[in-house]
């Protein structure tokens, strides 16, 4: 009976020991590319801003002439991303992604998924694929929290904001590269961002 009660114990803590290792292991294929305010070693920063790690983000909020970039040490093809950011009213950023060049960012040579609410063209604002998908009505994400779903597969580019699908086309210009961070003008911050192969 002793022995029952030690394997029992045994058996528990396992578990135990288990369920606390699920905590830390991406779930369903998910890796976190940022985590709060970890998460600054998976990319390299092209162009000048003050990009920085707190208060439960990775956030800038002043720069150099140009846009600067976070952009992934890694390549990705097909995949889903989860994006969770803030963005000022007059924030310029967005998330770029199948990038040709890590070393050079642009709208042409990238996919971007836009964040700009003050775009003077609205109909590639946020929510839209910038030069690629245009978006009516154009949503605004300035000065709350949202989440961007970017959904890569082959030719099939979708994009969800905050529950809502803004983009969903075919286009097979791009078929893989690193994803960039952008900080255009404004303030941005990241606190969440997840990816998992398709």
């Amino acid at each position: 009976m002793q022995r029952s009660k030690l394997g029992a114990v045994a058996a528990l803590a396992a578990l135990a020991l288990g369920l606390a290792g699920c905590a830390t292991t991406p779930m369903g294929g998910w890796t976190p590319l940022v985590d709060g305010t970890r998460g600054m070693e998976n990319f390299n920063m092209v162009g000048v801003a003050n990009w920085a790690a707190s208060d439960g983000a990775i956030h800038a909020t002043s720069g150099g002439a140009t846009p600067s970039y976070l952009v992934t040490k890694n390549s990705y093809r097909d995949f889903m991303m989860r994006v969770e950011f803030w963005s000022s009213d007059d924030a310029n950023s967005g998330v770029f992604f199948r990038c040709q060049n890590p070393a050079v960012i642009t709208d042409e040579n990238c996919y971007e998924a836009n964040i700009f609410d003050q775009r003077p063209d609205p109909t590639y604002g946020t929510g839209a694929i910038v030069k690629v998908a245009k978006v009516s009505p154009m949503p605004k994400a300035g000065g709350k929290w949202n989440v961007y779903e970017i959904t890569a597969k082959g030719p099939s580019l979708k994009l969800v904001l905050n529950g809502v699908t803004t983009v969903d086309i075919q286009d097979s210009k791009l078929p893989s590269g690193p994803i960039a961070l952008q900080w255009g003008r404004g303030i941005i911050k990241f606190r969440k961002v997840d990816i998992r192969p398709l």
